[in-house]
């Protein structure tokens, strides 16, 4: 058996960093977001589906999707980002399994779901242990508006269309805390990787 686990975190928490410290560790990532792109190729069957929903225009000459059009479609719409949703989350939970499975027959030891959404989306099912990437609000909020060049309120508007990251924090069973620096959060990874490294062991014995 293999252990799962699932990277998540909130919009400018640092995910990313830990999520390279693990690949630099050799454990093999499934990454939702590429997931969601490869999902809406052409030809796939998500893609059909966005097709008959929202209409043709939203696809190209070359058969690929319009994502700015798409964008400018659901945007402050709940309603079609629910229709939206209703195509794309069964279809890239779908794919994650799949992928999730092929590793687990190949006896990886750690295997890391990278979902952003992971606790929104309802997916703690498909893992074993949940790490979050956390830095408190007012830093992520500083590191958004730095990263993204946005004012305060639209940095805000899009860390309020998550859950807020104190909440996945009481969530979590493991923390990497992001809020001081680099060699920090490299330290913390160090340790966390040796844990799972343990009970992969042990899960394995």
């Amino acid at each position: 058996m293999s252990l799962i686990i699932g990277l998540t975190g909130s919009i400018a928490t640092g995910k990313s960093t830990v999520l390279s410290y693990f690949k630099s560790k050799g454990v093999p990532v499934i990454d939702a977001d590429y997931i969601a792109r490869e999902i809406v190729e052409p030809n796939q069957p998500a893609l059909k589906q966005i097709e008959l929903t929202f209409g043709s225009d939203l696809i190209k000459a070359d058969g690929t999707l319009d994502r700015a059009k798409l964008g400018e479609l659901i945007f402050d719409e709940p309603t079609q980002r629910k229709q939206l949703n209703d195509i794309m989350h069964p279809a890239i939970v779908k794919r994650m399994i799949e992928l999730r499975d092929e590793l687990v027959a190949r006896h990886e030891p750690i295997i890391i779901l990278d979902v952003p959404l992971l606790f929104e989306g309802d997916l703690a099912y498909l893992v074993d242990r949940i790490v979050v990437a956390y830095t408190n609000e007012t830093l992520q909020l500083k590191r958004l508006m730095k990263r993204d060049q946005l004012t305060k309120k639209a940095a805000l508007k899009r860390i309020q269309s998550q859950i807020s990251i104190e909440e996945k924090k009481r969530w979590a069973d493991d923390v990497i805390d992001n809020n001081g620096t680099l060699e920090s959060t490299i330290k913390q990874c160090d340790v966390l990787f040796h844990d799972y490294e343990r009970i992969g062991s042990q899960v394995n014995a």
